[in-house]
């Protein structure tokens, strides 16, 4: 029964020590972290075999006090960081894929179409540039006739005069009276 209080004893220890650390998701995790959360993991298991809670403890501390100090030196240091993290590889330029880039960080084409896809990228034509950051994430850059228009781009043609002065909504069903400047836009 002893062995009971000790595990809810270790989860609440390491649920703490954990917080300590830092909230982030497996993907945004560096590999120290990484490993430093699996080596705690393990470690708040051993006591309830071997019976020795007080090491676990200390040891489950120990690793979060490394944690917290490379996490400080990669903030200090950027060639330290470097060695922990890793670089952003390019895998997409100019529309053409990197392909040894893609291989250095065994990454396949379809792995990452799917990727794109997921952010509603549906042609790798469309990317101006394309990199792997070193946290699993994918940035990336549309060329300019990829990109979504914005406010700024709809006032830059309006002051060039290209468009009507009002100019009515063609949805299906809108509201006839819509213009631009009731959306926040003058002409």
């Amino acid at each position: 029964m002893d062995w009971i209080w000790k595990s809810i004893l270790l989860v609440l220890i390491g649920m703490i020590l954990l917080r300590i650390a830092g909230r982030k998701s497996i993907s945004q995790m560096s590999v120290a972290t990484t490993v430093i959360i699996i080596s705690i993991g393990i470690t708040i298991v051993q006591p309830i075999a071997n019976h020795e809670l007080g090491k676990a403890i200390g040891s489950a501390a120990v690793f979060i006090l490394m944690l917290l100090i490379v996490e400080q030196l990669q903030l200090k240091f950027n060639w330290f960081e470097t060695m922990m993290s890793g670089k952003s590889k390019v895998i997409v330029e100019d529309g053409k894929l990197n392909l040894p880039n893609l291989k250095h960080i065994r990454f396949s084409v379809d792995q990452l179409e799917m990727q794109l896809r997921e952010k509603g990228i549906t042609s790798i034509t469309d990317l101006e540039t394309a990199t792997m950051e070193p946290n699993g994430q994918l940035g990336y850059v549309l060329k300019r006739h990829a990109r979504p228009v914005t406010i700024g781009d709809l006032e830059a043609l309006l002051k060039q005069g290209t468009w009507p002065h009002r100019i009515q909504k063609t949805v299906p069903g809108g509201h006839p009276g819509w213009t631009l400047s009731s959306a926040g836009l003058h002409a």
